[in-house]
């Protein structure tokens, strides 16, 4: 490894030598990565289907993570049947960690997964060589991909990003998948996107712009084998009429709750060519999905960012009995009035 690619934490040595025995665990169940570079794009096409979901973090009440609540949420996210977790982004509050609660966040995942769940990681950092560190470092756990946002200062330019993309592209073998969001100050454009897609380990885009007719318009201008990715559920039995095959990094499968068996129902009727039982199924949904986008989606719609909404699904987590704990400071946590009303709302639903 080049020595500008070396890790430069300053970790206390007891922290070194646990970081250590962990690895060394975890690496004996992992085995190499499930594709070649020049066949990620394949392999993604074929793996990469469902829902595959961006759970958030269970906290302790002083804020650290509450290992414990972190893997008996992974143990039902399997009984779930959810297909496979991206993790470590904004939903998981991992923007708001410090670098090493990072890693070992995605230690105790990889841990309590077990090689259960498909694993992806969220990378979120403007610097290159600290996007490389990290994907380097969670492949050694055994994570398949990481969903990656283009910087969110300096590089804005459409060479500029292209250029940022092939040199992390070409310093790590893990499957990428881009991040077309508001949330990253620049909409990557259609164009970049095709120049991307050439990229033997970009196999798809998280089409993350709130805009039906976009992804559309997307998939019709990638070439063959690159995913274009819908991320809201609503639109998901659509999507696979259309070719779509994964709903990607959203968190509805899981807060469905008791109502949940009706996406699994409806992916398997489409898949039958039973298009309006699936919209049958899938209507069954449509009053929890509402009450979701207005507790979740409208507020980043509204804002541009994840922090403010994530403490309504916390109370919602709760109230499905799942854990989650108390928000990361400074983002203001839920009121006990809202963790109630939510409570009661699902409980009329029918999902609690």
């Amino acid at each position: 490894m080049p020595d500008w690619l070396r890790p430069r934490r300053r970790w206390h040595l007891h922290e070194r030598q646990m970081q250590a025995e962990i690895l060394n665990q975890i690496e004996m169940r992992c085995t190499s990565m499930e594709y070649d570079r020049k066949d990620a794009k394949a392999w993604a096409t074929k793996t990469v289907r469902g829902f595959y979901q961006c759970p958030i973090t269970p906290m302790t009440a002083d804020y650290k993570f509450d290992v414990d609540g972190i893997r008996y949420n992974i143990d039902k996210y399997v009984e779930m049947g959810v297909d496979g977790l991206a993790v470590g982004g904004f939903i998981s509050e991992c923007w708001n960690v410090s670098a090493s609660d990072w890693f070992r966040y995605h230690e105790i995942v990889a841990e309590a997964n077990a090689g259960r769940l498909d694993l992806w990681t969220i990378v979120l950092d403007p610097s290159v060589y600290t996007a490389i560190e990290k994907m380097q470092f969670v492949e050694k756990l055994g994570y398949n991909g990481a969903e990656v946002i283009n910087p969110v200062v300096q590089l804005k330019r459409d060479d500029e990003i292209y250029a940022w993309f092939k040199f992390l592209t070409d310093n790590t073998d893990l499957a990428v998948c881009l991040y077309r969001t508001p949330v990253s100050g620049t909409v990557l454009s259609w164009d970049l996107m095709r120049r991307l897609a050439d990229i033997d380990t970009v196999i798809g885009v998280k089409q993350g712009a709130m805009s039906r007719a976009e992804t559309i318009k997307i998939r019709q201008l990638m070439p063959e084998g690159f995913n274009t990715m819908e991320p809201f559920e609503y639109f998901f039995l659509d999507d696979l009429r259309l070719g779509g095959t994964v709903c990607w990094g959203e968190l509805s499968y899981m807060l469905y709750g008791k109502k949940r068996h009706f996406a699994k129902e409806y992916i398997r009727l489409a898949h039958e060519g039973k298009w309006e039982e699936a919209r049958a199924a899938s209507d069954q949904l449509s009053e929890v999905r509402e009450f979701y986008h207005d507790n979740f989606l409208w507020d980043i719609a509204r804002t541009a960012t994840y922090a403010s909404a994530l403490a309504n699904v916390k109370a919602w987590y709760e109230a499905i009995g799942l854990k989650a704990g108390p928000i990361l400071p400074p983002v203001a946590d839920v009121t006990p009035e809202k963790k109630e009303q939510i409570r009661a709302k699902l409980v009329e639903l029918g999902i609690a």
